[in-house]
């Protein structure tokens, strides 16, 4: 064959045996591995209770996976697996968090760098700029809901029709467009002073990432914060079931839900399927991934040396510190003084729960269905993790699945 003949070939090979080699764990791993009747058996009743289509649930000790398992199904006949893919909603801040602070442990930024102003990381817009508080918003404020935004008047990531019909545009406003428009508005209150649970100012911190780093947002954290993890099938997701990734399940909404306006003006759809601007949150809510891949990205995280951790001690010790109720920790949802950590997440079709408890386990739990509950369904997730972890744990079994 002639060396020509062979570059075309390694060509067109490459891709095919990297894409074959992203899904290796959610690929190895099926529902046989990993069986517990009397465990399953509460699962199943509580997806029958809340009419879950699909749910997938992995359960780690000290760096160890010790179950992974998909129940109910994921599209039409195919069955839930450890390695459908699932939107984990605002999960994906806390994959955006770690970024920031890797690039603070490069030397790349400081948490009180200012975000806008003469000295700021985003300086190109201050000529949108209404009010002279924007320069006071540092990184960590972001990183802690402390900006100075509020969605009193709507969340404006979940507000693309009306921000379209405000700003004369045919189709989803960029994420420049967006910030440009919502620059011109005056802060609800005085940064660092008080938080408010804020989408927009994760989207800054994944321009942040893009602006110190010169890369598209995905491209730099697929390569540097979860590969070192050992996730290589995270994808941030599509707006419509025919944006689908392989492997990925279907969306539900409860039976009470009503057909809504598309976001981008294409008609009427179901919720969870293109009444928001999922792809446009990026580092907001954004990604896609497994229960069991994302348990590898918390078990680089999290201090147990079962697997090497991405982030240094002081670090991981600086996300989790609980300064008090009233102060988000980096990332985490919350972060209890016995060392439990919290983070959810939830859309239109999906509701995520990260549970890291203070003996060591942690448990992930992801369905594929909404609630009549919305965002506070996580809380009745959580309450029966809690529920499993005290009936079944001393029960799972001693091994690790990223290994075997």
């Amino acid at each position: 064959m002639k060396p020509r003949a062979y570059i075309l070939l390694i060509a067109v090979l490459l891709p095919l045996l990297a894409s074959a080699q992203d899904r290796g764990l959610n690929d190895r791993l099926t529902n046989d591995l990993s069986h517990l009747p009397a465990m399953d058996a509460v699962v199943d009743s509580f997806m029958q209770a809340w009419s879950l289509r699909g749910v997938s649930l992995s359960i780690m000790r000290n760096d160890s996976l010790l179950y992974a398992r998909g129940y109910g199904r994921a599209d039409g006949a195919r069955p839930m697996t450890p390695g459908t893919l699932l939107r984990m909603a605002s999960v994906s801040k806390l994959v955006t968090a770690v970024g920031i602070m890797k690039l603070q442990e490069k030397g790349k930024l400081v948490l009180d760098t200012p975000v806008f102003g003469p000295f700021g990381i985003l300086d190109e817009y201050d000529r949108y700029i209404s009010d002279d508080n924007y320069y006071l918003i540092t990184v960590e404020h972001l990183l802690r809901h402390q900006g100075g935004f509020s969605q009193q008047a709507g969340d404006p990531m979940f507000s693309t029709a009306s921000i379209m019909r405000q700003m004369g545009l045919s189709k989803a406003p960029t994420q420049e467009q967006l910030t440009r428009h919502l620059l011109r508005t005056p802060l609800a209150f005085l940064p660092g002073t008080t938080q408010e649970y804020n989408n927009f100012g994760y989207l800054l911190l994944s321009m942040i990432i893009e602006k110190v780093t010169g890369e598209p947002y995905e491209t730099w954290i697929k390569r540097e914060v979860l590969a070192p993890a050992g996730c290589t099938d995270f994808h941030i997701a599509g707006n419509f079931y025919a944006d689908r990734f392989p492997g990925e399940t279907r969306y539900h909404m409860h039976r009470e839900a009503k057909p809504t306006a598309a976001f981008d003006g294409r008609g009427q759809v179901e919720r969870c399927y293109g009444a928001n601007d999922i792809h446009g949150l990026s580092g907001a809510g954004a990604w896609i991934g497994s229960t069991p891949e994302l348990a590898r990205f918390i078990a680089s995280i999290d201090g147990i040396p079962g697997i090497r951790d991405q982030i240094a001690d002081f670090t991981r010790e600086q996300m989790t510190r609980r300064l008090s109720d009233e102060i988000f920790p980096l990332g985490w949802l919350d972060c209890a003084d016995d060392g439990e950590w919290t983070r959810t997440g939830s859309f239109s079709g999906t509701s995520a729960l990260v549970k890291v408890f203070p003996d060591g386990e942690c448990w992930i739990f992801i369905s594929n269905t909404s609630t009549w509950m919305g965002s506070r369904f996580s809380r009745v997730t959580g309450a029966l993790c809690k529920n499993l972890q005290a009936r079944f744990g001393d029960r799972l079994p001693v091994r690790d699945l990223f290994q075997d």
